[in-house]
């Protein structure tokens, strides 16, 4: 408790001392914990139901596929992943429900324009009333919800509008056809969504399954569940990387703390105070500090989760009623993070100061010398191999989801490796010819404080290696498809959600290949595919294996990749899983290279449209003689794009990624000014000594930028050189090609935005020290 009481006594006396790390830490607790929310919400989150609210139960088909494997021993763990599309429900279960005695009401759900269509059958599972009007009949009748802010007599979309309900969902617009009609919309003969059940079951009919309570909001929301999926995925990276990241910060934080203070405990050491005390006061200082500022940080962090699920959602990648789930453990686990970090961080780099002589203490104090101690002789060239292995990992992975965490990964070790070995890189920094009195005196103070150099380094080569990687390799991906894309597709135009027959009947039309998108899996493993009736006029995948003539019902196209995961060659039989759970048997027809711009995996059309969500798709028109306004006007209301827009549109959209990532570049951007601005007010000393020794404010404000500007030459060269071995392994993975995609301009900005900060950094604190008089600086430091 002594040791605690001096270290709070130190921190009120020293409050500027501790300012770097007290931001850093906060910073990193609330990054820490928006992560972790993420995660959380992805493992516990739930919908509420609301179209099914008013059914106790309701019976629907398994949506989920299954596979059993063998653990050992006679042991066998059923593992489960959700389909990606809706499966369907035999009406026949309905009927053996109806035999039970129970009320069933049956539904069909189908997108119509922005509306979601139902049959009015169903209108009692929520349950629906009529406010005006009437109930639909057959044709062209429907009734819309309240909130669709149309009249009875209203027309929607070719449909006459006969009566509103007093009712509307808080997150998806209704409309009501005939029940006939509704079938028929639905392209499911035979088949329903789901079916209410009045009292409630405890067991479902053969091939069904009963959901209740949130499980029906489940049920009702199929996206929901795909979401959670992926902030598992993204919530357990982000906060990994973010964990990394955080605690590489907090010690360059707090090695320039300690750094700082460096005389202050030396003297302590001089005067009789033995290491372990030492150890103790610099932990004590570490556990306030880390206290002081995880405790905000988490609460901030709170804040920056919702604003981060609001966004999510704003962006389509979350449904607004999947939750964010805020519980006690992520802010918890974020204060334990960020106080065990300080605790680490702080002793590790008080470790050579309390192992050495009091003599010698003082005399590395007065001078820096730049030895590397040996832990870092050690540490360097371990981690320099730690990346090298991962590289040559990462080369080697195909598939974005194992890919992008060892990405990260692989540009953090490289970058940790540089700030372990930042002394020996600042030597060769300090090495850059500088002009003039003020060039004399930077070059100086690079030669003479090397490790001072190093921590500022640190947080400069973090940012630019990291925002590198992070923007790159979405550009490397997405340049990579557009290309194949652009290569593959033959057809002159792209025609969003138009019906082929009325395309193919236009005079000068000469092929016309209808394409719908979906998922299937092959066990566990979840594929992207294409659905397509193959013609080499409108579409080449560049065949490399196999023939795509006579591409038919029972054939299907791999790429590469998965040709390569899975063990295929053409003529091999596979057994795969469409969208909404069906089986099928297929032969490989044909491998492909362009899977990045078609999808990993291209099936028959007619296999696939009777079991997508959404049948209406694009069309691949090659009309040579028609020129685009010509087809757009032959076919008013449609809209006609060529290949440019085409590919413009069909951009994989990688604003979530950015948006979450984005989060570790302005963590590393905070780094850089925090670090930059605590290594500035440090110097207040010695600005003060220059200015009494002669020196202009002007040449000492140069000497500053200077100095920084070295500073930032040598991150930009190491951040530059980790980032570029680690994009060339990730495309070399991913693409095929170890060359990545980096636009110029966005890589400038990158080195204008580092630069800029930089300069601001070291400016202002410079500027506010030189307002003191010379000599009182000297006098109070």
């Amino acid at each position: 408790m002594e040791v605690i009481g001096f270290a709070w006594k130190t921190l009120r006396r020293r409050k500027s001392a501790f300012a770097g790390a007290f931001v850093a830490l906060l910073c990193a607790a609330a990054l820490v914990c928006a992560c972790l929310m993420l995660l959380e919400t992805g493992l516990r989150g739930t919908v509420a139901p609301e179209r099914y609210a008013g059914a106790p139960a309701v019976v629907a088909a398994d949506q989920y596929v299954r596979e059993t494997v063998d653990k050992g021993d006679g042991e066998t763990k059923t593992k489960a992943k959700p389909l990606s599309e809706r499966a369907w429900l035999p009406e026949s279960v309905v009927e053996t429900l109806r035999r039970t005695g129970v009320q069933v009401v049956p539904e069909v759900t189908f997108p119509f324009g922005s509306f979601t269509g139902h049959g009015w059958e169903s209108a009692a599972l929520t349950p629906f009333t009529i406010a005006a009007g009437r109930e639909p009949g057959a044709g062209d009748e429907i009734v819309v919800d309240a909130r669709a802010g149309l009249r009875v007599g209203a027309r929607l979309r070719g449909y006459r509008v006969v009566g509103v309900t007093a009712q509307a969902l808080p997150s998806q617009d209704t409309v009501f056809f005939s029940t006939a009609q509704a079938r028929r919309l639905a392209g499911h003969p035979g088949l329903v969504s789901a079916a209410g059940v009045f009292p409630a079951l405890s067991e479902a009919p053969k091939g069904a399954v009963v959901y209740t309570g949130e499980e029906r909001g489940t049920l009702e929301f199929l996206d929901a569940e795909q979401a959670r999926v992926k902030l598992i995925s993204m919530g357990g990276a982000l906060a990994g990387t973010s964990l990394l990241v955080a605690i590489l910060v907090v010690v360059g934080t707090f090695a320039l703390s300690i750094q700082q203070r460096q005389r202050e405990l030396a003297l302590l050491r001089a005067v009789a105070a033995t290491p372990k005390q030492v150890r103790g006061l610099v932990g004590g200082e570490a556990l306030l500090v880390g206290v002081l500022a995880g405790l905000p940080g988490a609460a901030a962090g709170i804040g920056l989760g919702l604003w981060l699920h609001a966004t999510f959602v704003a962006l389509g990648a979350t449904p607004a009623n999947l939750a964010l789930v805020v519980s006690p453990f992520p802010p918890l686990v974020a204060l334990l993070a960020t106080v065990g970090a300080a605790w680490v961080a702080a002793r590790v780099s008080a470790r050579r100061l309390t192992r050495i002589r009091p003599v010698e203490a003082l005399g590395e104090a007065a001078l820096d010398s730049g030895r590397l101690p040996w832990w870092r002789l050690v540490a360097g060239p371990v981690l320099l191999a730690g990346g090298a292995v991962l590289t040559l990992v990462l080369s080697g992975l195909d598939t974005e989801a194992a890919a992008t965490p060892v990405t990260m990964l692989t540009a953090l070790v490289w970058t940790i490796a540089a700030s372990v070995l930042g002394p020996l890189v600042a030597r060769v920094a300090r090495l850059v010819p500088l002009p003039g009195t003020s060039g004399f005196l930077a070059a100086r103070n690079l030669r003479a404080t090397p490790k001072a150099l190093a921590s500022v380094l640190s947080p400069l080569t973090l940012m630019v290696a990291m925002t590198c990687t992070i923007l790159f390799t979405q550009t490397t991906m997405g340049h990579a498809a557009q290309n194949q894309a652009a290569a593959g597709t033959r057809a002159a135009f792209v025609l969003p959600g138009a019906p082929a027959d009325q395309v193919r009947r236009v005079p000068g039309v000469e092929a016309v290949t209808p394409v719908l998108r979906t998922s299937i899996r092959v066990g566990l493993d979840k594929y992207a595919a294409q659905a397509i009736t193959y013609d080499p006029r409108t579409i080449d995948l560049d065949v490399v294996g196999g023939s795509m003539d006579g591409f038919g019902r029972g054939s299907v196209a791999l790429s590469r990749t998965a040709a390569g995961h899975l063990g295929l060659g053409s003529g091999d039989p596979v057994r795969l899983t469409l969208g909404d759970g069906t089986p099928v048997a297929l032969k490989v027809a044909a491998v492909y290279s362009r899977g990045l711009g078609f999808g990993d995996v291209t099936l028959p059309y007619e296999l696939v449209t009777g079991h997508v969500d959404d049948p209406a798709g694009t069309l691949l028109v090659s009309a040579p003689t028609l020129t685009r306004d010509a087809l757009a006007k032959a076919l008013p209301g449609t809209p006609v794009l060529d290949r440019a827009q085409a590919a413009e549109v069909g951009a994989a959209n990688p604003q979530v990624t950015f948006v979450a990532l984005g989060l570790i570049i302005a963590f590393t951007a905070i780094a850089v000014v925090n670090t930059l601005a605590m290594a500035t007010s440090g110097r207040s000393r010695e600005l003060a000594v220059l200015r009494l020794a002669g020196t202009t404010r002007r040449q000492v404000l140069r000497m500053l930028r200077l100095e920084t500007l070295c500073a930032v030459l040598a991150a930009a060269v190491i951040g530059s050189g980790a980032a570029l071995v680690t994009l060339a392994a990730f495309g070399a993975g991913m693409t095929g090609s170890a060359t990545p995609y980096v636009p110029p301009m966005t890589y400038a900005l990158v080195l204008v935005a580092a630069t800029a900060l930089a300069l601001l950094s070291t400016s202002l604190p410079a500027r506010l020290a030189l307002r003191t008089r010379p000599a009182e600086a000297v006098s109070a430091s």
